[in-house]
């Protein structure tokens, strides 16, 4: 079902704000099944500004009858709040039907994560240092790992934002905001390596990584590079790009670094975002003691 205010969103949201093309299509498929929902059997003409809270309500209802999960409706309700916001910027309505709308908390899952020793075995492994694919994905690994970017992050990363003297570089996060992340000399090391070997077989672009005909890298790609990577060692359920920005952010709360330094260097928004690593650091850090301390393993303890 085609509605023009939704589609003049979708537009908003695509060339004004810049979201990925991963988010506007889930808006859309959001809207639209709201928009479904609203024309009934008849498949009437909805009028957007005609709505009001019981209809949301109803809808929640009508999803949860369908069996959709507390984590997807609250989704799904929030690109709707989303969408009303930007009509009422355009005037089309005074007053946002989905404002009040209060839906139970989902249960927040921890983020999986590789332990730290997992990691050392998988990137102190041995490399064909003359092979540039082996040292590329290697890198795409390594850089994941120990920057934190997001998998977007590291596929339009540009040369000249890698900085190898300085041990930093520059990614251009969610809305087009950049951070500035520093390195390690090693990853400097295995950096300066394959900008060599990149140059030796004719692959230097305006990318930093690039596939074997020079173009830059797509998402299947890095996700099957770090899949088979993290599948050598093990250590999590998942095996994602993600699952490194996970593990960055453990391993640097493990060690000391505090929230708001990590909050920055992985371009959350909010804080709050970041804190959930706190309840990993402090997950790991039970179950450590109760395998490690005495009294931890006595009934009751």
């Amino acid at each position: 079902m085609e509605v023009p205010e939704i589609n003049e969103f979708l537009r908003y949201v695509r060339t004004e704000l810049n979201y990925s093309r991963h988010t506007i299509k889930a808006y859309g498929k959001d809207l639209r099944q709201f928009a479904r929902f609203l024309s009934g059997e008849e498949d009437r003409t909805v009028e957007l500004k005609s709505i009001d809270s019981t209809d949301i309500r109803a809808w929640i209802a009508h999803m949860a009858e369908k069996g959709v999960g507390p984590t997807s409706s609250r989704r799904k309700v929030q690109a709707v709040r989303s969408l009303y916001k930007y009509l009422m910027r355009k005037g089309v309505v005074e007053e946002s039907p989905a404002a009040d709308i209060e839906m139970a908390r989902a249960p927040r899952r921890l983020p999986s994560f590789v332990r730290e020793e997992n990691m050392s075995t998988l990137l102190d492994g041995e490399i064909d240092t003359s092979d540039v694919v082996a040292v590329r994905d290697h890198l795409i690994v390594m850089m994941l790992y120990e920057t934190g970017m997001r998998r977007n992050e590291l596929i339009t990363l540009k040369d000249i934002w890698v900085d190898t003297d300085a041990c930093e570089l520059r990614v251009l996060g969610k809305r087009n905001k950049d951070r500035i992340i520093p390195f390690g000399t090693e990853l400097a090391e295995w950096i300066e390596l394959y900008r060599h070997l990149r140059k030796e077989a004719g692959l230097d672009g305006d990318t930093f990584f690039t596939n074997a005909k020079g173009n830059s890298l797509y998402p299947s790609l890095v996700y099957n590079v770090v899949y088979n990577a993290l599948s050598s060692v093990g250590g999590s359920d998942k095996k994602s790009p993600h699952v490194l920005r996970h593990s960055f952010a453990t391993a640097m709360l493990n060690g000391g670094a505090r929230l708001d330094s990590v909050k920055e260097l992985m371009g959350h928004e909010s804080i709050a975002t970041t804190q959930i690593y706190t309840h990993v650091t402090l997950s790991d850090l039970m179950n450590n003691y109760k395998l490690a301390h005495p009294r931890a393993q006595k009934k009751g303890g």
